[in-house]
């Protein structure tokens, strides 16, 4: 990765290898089993394929749909099933596209239709792990190539001698020029056992790598003990994603530093744009030993409310990393640690996103993600579209922004990590951090109470 190159980019970017989907729409998720064939609402059973789907879909909404936009009317939802049933359809390309057009007039980004392929690649990003052959890549910003930013250790593309800034030139003799990272992505994933061949420029000589797909774990939590000057042990957490993986990771991370005797943890959630519900949920219980973590309210009301179950792992001072990026699940983990008293969050206002998704698999091998619940923080605060508020402004001036590497997260050169070491030792050093611990403040009389909008 170039040093020119835009930090913000790069995190849409790079990423995408080994979690692509998930940073395209922030959301939290509630993974449902595969859609059983409902019943009409006319009584009968639709089993004339491609509206078998179609009528999936819309009893799916009608049952479950949460809207946050005021577009939906039930007597207009009623009247579009009508309309769409009584259509012809050539095959499902026609049907998908009158789904889409379906949803699309509920006005909500997060409930979306995604055919077989697409379904596919979001099973993908929650499983935690893929087909490929484990590298991250990007597109750099000026040339427009693509760059591999680092492979995975332990993987094909590590044991073959993929480098850091080798350019992949060509895929299966394919030339990858104008071509983007998604393109690639899908170029160079495959079942297991078969085997793509990539042309990769290093230092202007062409390469043929031979690489043979492998099951691929996608890693969630990266961790680094850092020492300051005056001898104070950080633990370093960087949350990439809340998949199938991230709550076993981070709990792995932090008995590594509790065995380190580490002396407080910065907690990064940056550009994490969120994942599994019960991931966030299940990583604010290893922090949080007492009090509400979250809840969540759909069209009949409160309906799951989230504790903690005195699990917490350590009770050392914690400082929470968040910027724009860090949407939904993240939201959650961070209002949890705010609200409660556990944490001060240092960085900028994140990204509100405050809905939830349930997703669905049908008839077809195809799916859909549904809006379904609305979360409020421990304080009963609806962060939709708002966003949580740091307790501590700090923003990375335009000179980091342009020079930041991905190596550079959590170091001296992190100038939002630098304001959050300074809080997080002031705490260590002061025996009245204020950081008291009530959960009496973060429960669920003020969830009821202040969420009933």
């Amino acid at each position: 990765m170039g040093r020119g190159s835009d930090m913000r980019r790069f995190f849409r970017s790079a990423p995408l290898l080994v979690s692509l989907g998930l940073a395209g729409v922030s959301t939290a998720v509630v993974l449902a089993g595969p859609a059983l064939t409902l019943p009409s609402a006319t009584g009968g059973a639709i089993t004339d394929s491609p509206k078998e789907v179609i009528d999936q879909v819309w009893q799916i909404v009608y049952r479950d749909f949460l809207d946050s936009s005021g577009s939906y009317s039930e007597d207009r939802w009623k009247s579009l099933r009508r309309d769409l049933l009584a259509r012809s359809y050539a095959g499902t390309g026609e049907s998908y596209e009158a789904i889409r057009g379906m949803l699309g007039s509920l006005n909500d980004p997060y409930t979306r239709f995604l055919d077989p392929k697409q379904f596919k690649e979001m099973q993908i990003d929650t499983s935690g792990e893929l087909m490929g052959v484990g590298i991250q890549l990007s597109l750099d910003k000026d040339s427009k190539e693509l760059i591999v930013v680092s492979p995975i250790e332990g993987t094909p593309a590590s044991k073959a001698g993929v480098q850091p800034k080798d350019v992949i030139v060509t895929i299966d003799g394919k030339s990858t020029q104008g071509m983007g990272t998604e393109d690639a992505v899908k170029l160079i994933r495959g079942p297991e056992g078969s085997e793509v061949v990539l042309g990769l420029r290093r230092k202007g000589t062409v390469v043929t790598v031979p690489l043979t797909r492998a099951r691929i774990e996608i890693h969630a939590v990266e961790s680094s003990l850092n020492s300051t000057a005056n001898g104070t042990r950080i633990g370093y957490i960087r949350l990439k994603q809340f998949n199938a993986n991230a709550s076993r990771e981070m709990r792995e991370a932090i008995r590594n530093f509790e065995q380190d005797g580490v002396d407080g943890y910065v907690l990064d959630v940056r550009f994490n744009p969120g994942g599994l519900l019960d991931a966030s949920v299940d990583i604010a219980r290893q922090w949080l030993n007492k009090g509400t973590i979250v809840s969540t309210r759909t069209r009949e009301g409160i309906r799951d409310v989230r504790r903690a179950t005195g699990s917490a792992m350590t009770t050392k001072p914690v400082v929470v990393l968040v910027n724009e990026g860090s949407a939904s699940a993240s939201e959650i983990l961070s209002g949890a640690l705010q609200d409660n008293n556990r944490a001060k969050l240092v960085g900028q206002k994140t990204f509100g996103k405050g809905l939830v998704q349930s997703v669905r698999g049908l008839a077809d091998g195809s799916g859909i993600t549904v809006t379904i619940a609305k979360y409020l923080t421990p304080k009963g605060t609806d962060i939709h579209k708002n966003g949580i508020v740091p307790d501590i402004q700090a923003k990375l001036t335009e000179k980091e922004l342009k020079d930041f590497e991905l190596e550079d997260f959590g170091t001296k050169n992190d100038g939002q990590y630098r304001v959050a070491e300074s809080i997080l030792i002031r705490q260590i050093r002061t025996a009245d951090s204020g950081m008291t611990y009530n959960a009496n403040t973060a429960n669920l009389h003020s969830a009821l109470k202040k969420g009933s909008n």
